[in-house]
């Protein structure tokens, strides 16, 4: 009898071994079939654009046709970079971030702190809308209220205003939830050591939830830094360097855009989509580890 019933016991643990072992393969299997899009991306944007990142992509600024009609009627590397379009990115996001980082913070602690309140649940529910609003919408809305109104004409400011309400929603739903997870018995020991409100929320709950908040920062920024279609409609770009806030300014996407319309520029669009992917990649590594740092 006991060896009929370990026979039995046998037969059901190796079946439940078999199945695992299926299990596991299929699951590894439909992960690779998942991230072999990305991997073939990756992989092609390599192949293709390792071939013009020099220092000259850097430091100089985007070639016009006729130079990149040589070049590769003479099968050299396209003269010239992309320098109008990292630092047209690189200023344009700053001054989103200027404007939204302060503008969603204080929303978001706002909504932390009058959870149960019924303007807090509208505001609430507006941010939520204004996440799943395409950014072509933002560009447009940014276009009347800037371009058509304010610079009379495309400019960084009406680029950066587009992206800082794209920002906006990340921004503040990231503050909320992460100054939830900070205790509340920190909160009220400040109350009880008859600290003021307004420090207790910058000296001791930022603070507190600061890797969190800056995640939710750098997450926001990664989201914006490869749109194109709202600087279409307010920065419209150009092939100067430019850090005047009101005169048209170039982005990366942008000359992506415009290499796209050119066949003579098919390889400065391999590299300026690679660059981009390394910026966005390069935001999202440094999010994760402060996330596994704060866990």
């Amino acid at each position: 009898m006991t060896k009929v019933v370990q026979h039995a016991a046998d037969k059901t643990l190796k079946r439940r071994l078999l199945r695992n072992r299926l299990f596991g393969g299929g699951v590894f299997f439909l992960s690779m079939v998942t991230i072999s899009p990305i991997l073939l991306i990756i992989y092609k944007l390599v192949a293709k654009g390792y071939r013009q990142i020099n220092l000259d992509f850097f430091t100089k600024k985007a070639p016009d046709t006729y130079e990149a009609m040589l070049a590769v009627g003479a099968g050299e590397v396209i003269p010239g970079g992309i320098l109008n379009g990292i630092t047209g990115t690189l200023f344009m996001v700053a001054i989103a971030s200027v404007i939204a980082i302060p503008v969603g913070l204080l929303i978001g602690i706002f909504l932390y702190d009058q959870q149960s309140k019924r303007y807090a649940g509208v505001v609430r529910d507006v941010v939520d809308i204004l996440q799943g609003v395409p950014s072509i919408v933002l560009g447009l809305i940014a276009y009347f209220w800037v371009v058509k109104n304010i610079t009379n004409g495309f400019s960084a400011l009406a680029g950066s205003t587009a992206l800082a309400i794209m920002m906006m929603p990340l921004i503040i739903r990231s503050t909320e939830e992460t100054l939830k997870m900070i205790p509340e018995t920190i909160r009220e020991a400040g109350f009880a050591l008859g600290v003021p409100y307004h420090k207790i929320i910058l000296r001791v709950l930022i603070p507190s939830g600061f890797s969190g908040l800056l995640t939710g920062i750098l997450l926001a920024i990664s989201r914006i830094i490869g749109e194109t279609a709202p600087l279409m409609l307010t920065a419209l770009g150009s092939m100067q360097v430019n850090f005047n806030i009101d005169k048209p300014t170039s982005a990366v996407p942008l000359l992506i855009w415009e290499f796209y319309n050119d066949p003579n520029m098919v390889d400065l669009i391999w590299s300026s989509s690679l660059l981009l992917m390394m910026m966005v990649l390069l935001l999202n590594l440094v999010s994760r580890q402060i996330i596994a740092r704060r866990s």
